[in-house]
């Protein structure tokens, strides 16, 4: 069984973000990339069930600008086997992004798909989906913990009640949530090895795919500062000035 990867180069979790001069989006001048924490915890499983003996192959896939090889290296570091990217200057949205995963699996054949269930800068929550929708693929997303069986996936996933257990037949689409595992230290001595692993590099257009945009980003701003909190002396004082500041508004 082939298990297909997608994964996103997004600015590391532990940057703190700055937002352009002029607001149209955020300023990446000189800041330290890294493969999306979603997407690595999707690696990490895919490479698990190779390891298990449940899957043969782990392709890693990425979209985007031919600097994004980085993250693919880091993919194939943790264990992928080998790694597409298709390699684009487009600005891609998730349904670009989606079509020419779609394109990919068309290509592959591959009986399971696992990537992130958002990527952290945008935080959009849609490729996985649309990818599934394009396909016409059973989907379970948000996912907490994978058993492969047959030609079934038996996923838990997380729900705003809890956890529900679903069945899917393959080939599907699976989106990982924090809890699937707990990505390993990827090693210098690994990350060397990634470098004899083949990387293939594929023109996006090529794949006659639509990539324009569907939506606009008209403005890009920081949250608002939050007011500094206040430290009070007694659960009387936190009721009384409760009741009025209720009242001012």
């Amino acid at each position: 069984m082939k298990i297909m990867v997608p994964v996103k180069r997004v600015v590391d979790s532990n940057v703190k973000i700055r937002i352009r001069a002029d607001g149209t989006g955020v300023d990446t001048t000189n800041v330290k990339m890294s493969i999306n924490p979603f997407d690595e915890i999707a690696v990490e499983e895919a490479v698990r069930l190779r390891e298990a003996g449940v899957a043969s192959e782990v392709v890693a896939v990425s979209c985007g600008a031919e600097i994004g090889q980085d993250v693919l290296r880091t993919a194939m570091a943790i264990g992928a086997d080998r790694s597409v990217l298709l390699s684009s200057t487009t600005e891609l949205q998730p349904l670009a992004v989606a079509r020419l995963l779609a394109a990919m699996v068309e290509r592959e054949q591959p009986s399971l798909v696992i990537l992130g269930k958002q990527a952290i800068d945008d935080d959009c929550n849609q490729t996985g989906q649309m990818l599934a929708a394009l396909l016409g693929w059973p989907q379970a997303t948000f996912a907490s913990r994978i058993a492969i069986e047959d030609e079934s996936a038996t996923v838990e996933r997380e729900v705003d009640g809890g956890t529900e257990t679903v069945r899917l037949t393959l080939p599907a689409i699976v989106t990982a949530d924090l809890r699937l595992n707990e990505p390993r230290f990827v090693s210098l001595p690994n990350l060397m090895k990634s470098k004899k692993k083949p990387l293939e590099v594929i023109d996006a257009a090529s794949l006659n795919v639509d990539l324009a945009p569907t939506w606009i980003t008209l403005k890009v701003s920081e949250p608002p500062v939050r007011m500094p909190g206040v430290l009070l002396d007694s659960a009387a004082s936190l009721v009384t000035r409760l009741r009025d500041e209720a009242r001012a508004i």
